[in-house]
Formats: C-alpha cells, structure tokens, sequence
C-alpha cells in the first residue's frame, strides 16, 4: 500500500513538473540514506542524470511562468510529464526495469503496469493543469500566470517529498488538490458573463 502511494504521489507530482519528482529520487538516493532505488532504476542517480534534470528543471520553472511561453511549454510536456510520471513510478514503487528480449513475455509478466499506471496519472494531471493554466491566462491577462505556476512547483516539490518521506501525507495533498480543482470550477462558472447565457426564445 505504501509503495502504490509513493508511485502515485510521484507519478502526479510530474503531471505539474517532469523532472522534480525524479530529481527528489536521484538526489535523495545519490547522497542520503532515506532512499534506495531497486537495481534497475539506479541510473537516476548518476551525475549526468541529475544534472540534465536540473538543467530540465529549471528550464521548465523558468519557461511555466511567462504568458504564452507557458502554453508553448504545455504541449512539449504533453509527452515528457506522462513519460516522467510513469519513471517515477516504476522508480518509486520498487518496480524493476527488464530488458525486453521477448515482447510476449513482458506482456504477460505485468513488469509494464507500474509504468502504465504511472503514465496515466501524469498524463491526468498535465491535462488539468494545462486547461486551468488556459482558463488563469485569460482571466487575469496573464498576471496570474506565475502565482499560480509557483504553487504548481511547491506542490510538485510536496507531493516528491511526501511520496518519498511520509507516504500517507500524499492521500492528504491529493485531497487538498481535488478540492482545489473543483472549488475553482465553481468559480468559473460564477464569473461566467452574462453574455454566454444563450438568449430567451421571444414568444
């Protein structure tokens, strides 16, 4: 149970910023002993790997906060996020990685399902925030934009660390983030001017 929340809260955790969750792994893994990857997943901790992440990071940080840009960025992460989400989670849950000889094989022995699982929570989470980052854009003329991308990261940030430390805090956040999204939604369609109300039929 507690591996399936630490895959879970860093598969969405890389839905809002691809390369911190596996950053938090690598690190922690490379110089703590609060984390051990499984054989097949310690290549995150390698030097090169941690510094294309940073370099990722801040890319991604810097690139989510400007209007316009920010959009752009979207779409490339519509591939990235959901990719990382299911590394973190194979990663994370204790999944081995295999060398696919036999496509047959690893069909059937289920080795792809954390991975899968991982990719669709990413990719679930991508697609919230890249629509309620369309919706903050034209609502605040894009002044929003960086307030709202900065709460995206320390989610993200909370989510890698809780997942790691204290998995049983990730249930808490996603709660938190689940009444956030619907809260906002409400809002919406308060705001909603009265000019998209369709017309009154005249007798």
């Amino acid at each position: 149970m507690l591996e399936v929340l630490t895959g879970t809260g860093l598969a969405t955790a890389a839905g809002l910023n691809a390369a911190l969750p596996l950053l938090v792994l690598g690190a922690l893994d490379r110089w703590t002993g609060l984390v051990t990857l499984p054989e097949g997943w310690q290549w995150l901790s390698g030097e090169w790997v941690l510094a294309v992440l940073a370099v990722l990071l801040v890319l991604e940080v810097v690139a989510d906060k400007v209007p316009g840009v920010d959009h752009v960025n979207d779409v490339v992460q519509t591939v990235v996020r959901p990719t990382a989400g299911g590394l973190a989670f194979g990663a994370g849950s204790g999944a081995q990685t295999t060398a696919v000889t036999d496509p047959e094989a690893f069909v059937t022995s289920g080795d792809w399902v954390p991975v899968a699982i991982g990719v669709l929570l990413a990719l679930v989470v991508h697609v919230a925030k890249a629509l309620g980052r369309g919706v903050v854009n034209a609502l605040t003329l894009g002044v929003g934009a960086p307030v709202v991308s900065a709460a995206e990261d320390a989610t993200s940030l909370a989510l890698s660390l809780s997942a790691v430390l204290v998995p049983l805090l990730v249930l808490v956040l996603l709660a938190g983030m689940a009444v956030v999204a619907v809260r906002t939604a409400r809002r919406r369609r308060r705001r909603r001017p009265a000019g998209d109300l369709p017309e009154a039929v005249s007798p």
